[in-house]
């Protein structure tokens, strides 16, 4: 079957969604499944998770979200490890932002990911007994790893304690992300690491 006849949920085609940053192009794999789960093929290779398609990767992040500043209660209500669960917010947050925006919802997750995505963070140093600040570039797959961590927590942030659903928030966190507003977390935490970077050097 041809590529561009496989539609993520049996609504959405991939076609003519390019990554634009070159760096970013290897690392974020758009080749199309109809349902983004594949139950882990590259478990403990390294490095592979980049051959996963990205929906499936942002999925996988909702499962396990991590922690905000140490609180693992803000994402525990939602997150349940459940695949049902989050296949079901993932398709009501991409009907959401189809039905606000007017474009291919995976074309907006693709450019959201590629705007949330840090170029420069801080590493901690130490020099003659003291810790200093050193400004480093971002490795490539790591990019996409925070970009897809800033997404997911400040979705749950905003849906934590909230009426608003997950669904809702990840597609306002999508959109806003997208557009690269301040509104987003994903978009104002790469602002303020790549500020700090940059008065590290």
């Amino acid at each position: 079957m041809d590529a561009a006849d496989v539609k993520v949920f049996g609504k959405w085609s991939v076609e003519g969604i390019t990554v634009d940053d070159p760096g970013l192009q290897p690392y974020i794999n758009l080749k199309p499944r109809f349902a983004p789960r594949t139950g882990a093929p590259f478990a403990r290779q390294r490095f592979h998770k980049s051959n996963m398609f990205i929906l499936e990767r942002l999925m996988n992040k909702l499962q396990v979200a991590g922690h905000k500043g140490k609180k693992h209660y803000i994402s525990s209500g939602h997150n349940t490890g459940k695949v049902t669960t989050i296949t079901k917010v993932m398709r009501e947050a991409l009907e959401l932002i189809e039905q606000r925006t007017g474009e291919n919802p995976l074309l907006v997750v693709v450019k959201a990911i590629e705007h949330a995505a840090p170029r420069e963070e801080v590493v901690s140093i130490e020099y003659g007994g003291a810790r200093y600040p050193k400004a480093v570039e971002c490795a490539p797959q790591r990019r996409v790893d925070l970009a897809l961590r800033y997404i997911t927590q400040g979705a749950y942030q905003k849906s934590f304690n909230s009426r608003k659903k997950l669904s809702e928030a990840l597609a306002d966190e999508l959109i806003a992300a997208w557009q690269s507003k301040p509104e987003s977390v994903a978009i104002s935490k790469k602002l303020e690491l790549e500020r700090q970077a940059d008065a590290s050097r």
